[in-house]
């Protein structure tokens, strides 16, 4: 330690003023250089110890460019393995860590300002809102290249949902739809397909959503599952030749609130014996019977079950192996439900653009993970009769 400061004194006192920076910087890089060969090898510059790792073997020259210009550096070289200084390109990895660190926290949907905490947390100065938005820019291509992708082959199976997201335009925070798509292949994978923004669920923001799918490829639907919004219904009758399932656990919601309070369980009780038929006639047969039972004391609960059946019960007709999968919009709820626990914590987001980014990034999080996944969400043997076509009779979709 007394040799450096000797040799930094007599630096500064011989070195010219526009070369002192310079020098002060190839001194400290020397020095450091030395240090970590010596962790390397076990051993200081010269010194015998036994327990010594590896021999230095000279040292190779290199100019390393830096804001005070040239600094000459002299590389020191292993006999065996390599050594190459941690310090050269500190500012482009550092740069590159501290990017990543922003966009993990902005698609695990941390806040601004917990963003500009969690970077000066890591010993770095903190960033501004317009750095944030610059750096996670860079997700776009992306999760652009993701959402935009073509789509080959079959899906004979499509969900569709959306939720509701806040966002600033024109100066105004206002709610706005975010339609997502998911949907199992001819193999029996899940994936994502898509994503729109719209100003609310009515029919041509749904008939646009599910046409953009179409050109993108999307063919061979014969079930398509959702809630019973009337948008979505009359956009699925246009586009797709397919089933419509109306989700049995959002009907269910609706046939118990006819029930009153004190008949809640029974009701649901008489609608599930239905649901545990194995056959498709079976189950409209007690579906009907169900609907006659509770006519004379909740007329309107019976007249809901009539018009509803063939939509509740469309999944009925499609293998009973997929039947637990496609009654409902489940796995879109449990998807939507990720997508708001992170953009909570978000708030208002600052434009659309700012939806698509965080929301895009999400949904390739989950159909990386799908992708992954060791089983097939629904097995070959299973979805063989969908694929080929031969064994299935499907309804026409209701009007």
């Amino acid at each position: 330690m007394t040799d450096d400061r000797m040799a930094l004194r007599g630096l500064l006192e011989k070195s010219a003023d526009a070369e002192l920076l310079g020098e002060m910087i190839g001194f400290a890089a020397e020095r450091l250089m030395e240090l970590e060969v010596q962790g390397v090898t076990g051993a200081g510059h010269g010194e015998r110890a036994p327990d010594r790792l590896v021999q230095r073997n000279g040292y190779r020259d290199r100019d390393w460019e830096t804001r005070a210009g040239t600094v000459e550096l002299r590389i020191p070289k292993l006999r065996k393995g390599s050594y190459f200084p941690g310090f050269l390109e500190p500012r482009r990895a550092a740069e590159k860590a501290l990017t990543a660190v922003i966009q993990e926290a902005y698609v695990q949907g941390i806040s601004t300002r917990s963003v500009d905490e969690l970077v000066k947390a890591l010993g770095m100065s903190g960033v501004s809102k317009s750095q944030v938005s610059r750096l996670c820019a860079e997700i776009d291509e992306r999760v652009a290249t993701f959402l935009e992708r073509p789509l080959e082959g079959d899906w004979p199976y499509l969900w569709i949902d959306a939720t509701y997201l806040k966002v600033r335009q024109n100066g105004r925070i206002v709610s706005v739809a975010v339609a997502i798509a998911v949907a199992v292949n001819a193999d029996g994978r899940r994936e994502v397909l898509g994503m729109g923004i719209g100003a609310s669920e009515a029919e041509t923001f749904w008939l646009d959503f599910l046409r953009k799918l179409k050109r993108r490829g999307l063919a061979g639907v014969k079930l398509v599952i959702s809630d019973a919004h009337e948008g979505i219904k009359a956009a699925v009758a246009r586009v797709f030749q397919a089933s419509w399932q109306r989700c049995r656990v959002h009907f269910m919601r609706n046939a118990l609130a006819h029930a009153g309070r004190s008949g809640r369980r029974v009701v649901s009780a008489f609608v599930a014996t239905a649901f545990a038929q194995d056959h498709a006639d079976a189950a409209r047969a007690q579906w009907r019977q169900v609907a006659d039972q509770v006519r004379q004391k909740l007329p309107k609960l019976a007249a809901l079950l009539e018009v509803a059946e063939a939509d509740v019960l469309a999944y009925m007709t499609f293998p009973k192996q997929h039947r637990a999968k496609i009654h409902s919009t489940n796995p879109l709820e449990r998807l939507n439900g990720e997508i708001k626990r992170r953009t909570d914590v978000v708030g208002i987001l600052p434009n659309e653009a700012a939806i698509t980014r965080l929301v895009g990034a999400i949904l390739l999080e989950q159909n990386d993970e799908w992708a992954v996944q060791p089983t097939r969400y629904m097995t070959l043997e299973t979805i063989a009769p969908l694929r080929d076509d031969l064994t299935l009779t499907l309804p026409t979709a209701a009007t």
